[in-house]
């Protein structure tokens, strides 16, 4: 339980601590997305939902799209795997 609370804790502070200012260019967006995805694999460390798996297949798309320069598709795919993080680390189902 205690686990579970310092992750959702830090997952938390590391989407609050994101810059608000880089939210108007999408390829710091789409960054900082991935960064916090990467920040909150800590709380699939316990998951038996098999959500690591749809996580990281989400993450290696991202990084497709924002490699290929197509910033709007890395965000949306970001922004659904943050979603599912945030979901699991409320205990519902993603």
């Amino acid at each position: 339980m205690k686990r579970s609370v310092l992750a959702g804790v830090f997952v938390t502070a590391a989407m609050l601590a994101s810059p608000v200012f880089a939210a108007g260019n999408e390829a710091d967006l789409c960054q900082i997305n991935l960064d916090k995805i990467n920040n909150g694999k800590a709380l699939l460390a316990t998951d038996t939902s098999g959500k690591r798996g749809e996580i990281d297949t989400a993450v290696s798309q991202a990084k497709a799209a924002h490699a290929s320069g197509d910033e709007k598709k890395c965000i949306e795919i970001t922004t659904k795997a943050l979603q599912d993080l945030k979901n699991l680390d409320k205990g519902g189902n993603p």
